[in-house]
């Protein structure tokens, strides 16, 4: 077994309620075709990562979709709040005897497989990892043991998540990946390629 894990955390696509802050201006519908083209993004860049992993779905697993079964361990997000969610999953992941976890939404365009080595790969010289977001959040999340205080008194989705979280691991030994930029707004994707041919009608 491999003592990495990965965890992606990602909601079911359903119409109206995935990335609801972009559907403010772009619609329901587009913001669906939208997030399904992030998650196929999301499969390509972890199916032949080497390490054990888990997709979390928000709402029911599915069994026949993109993530194939073969590759990937499917399970249910459980908690009311995503720190809550994420800190589970965590639980879970050193529960089952793995040493290094890292945890991704589903919904980067500018991360890629050997982000994700480079991200494992400190965990040689580091107890935790973190992917900084342009908002202030964070993208990504490594740990090799449950601190439990990350996941609790954060306003999340908010400009405040990634310096409360920092403030948190001041006296451990952290690394910081190099900063990117997640999908929440039309902002985010207006000026990128190939995000043009959901935008055409705005």
């Amino acid at each position: 077994m491999s003592k990495n894990l990965l965890l992606i955390l990602t909601r079911n696509p359903e119409l109206g309620k995935c990335k609801t802050r972009l559907a403010a201006k772009v619609g329901d519908k587009t913001a669906l075709d939208i997030y399904n083209f992030l998650l196929d993004k999301t499969v390509s860049f972890t199916k032949d990562l080497k390490v054990e992993k888990w997709v979390y779905y928000s709402e029911s697993i599915w069994e026949d979709d993109i993530w194939d079964n073969k590759l990937y361990q499917k399970k249910l997000q459980k908690g009311k709040d995503l720190g809550e969610r994420m800190m589970n999953a965590f639980r879970e992941g050193f529960q089952a005897g793995f040493e290094n976890i890292i945890v991704i939404g589903s919904d980067m365009f500018h991360l890629n497989q050997s982000d994700l080595e480079e991200a494992f790969s400190k965990f040689k010289d580091h107890n935790y990892v973190l992917g900084p977001a342009e908002d202030g959040g964070y993208y990504l999340l490594g740990m090799k043991s449950l601190k439990t205080e990350l996941f609790q008194n954060k306003t999340w989705g908010t400009d405040t998540v990634l310096s409360d979280t920092l403030s948190d691991l001041k006296s451990e030994k952290v690394a910081l990946l190099d900063e990117k930029n997640d999908v929440d707004y039309y902002e985010d994707i207006k000026d990128i390629e190939a995000f043009e041919p959901f935008l055409k009608h705005i």
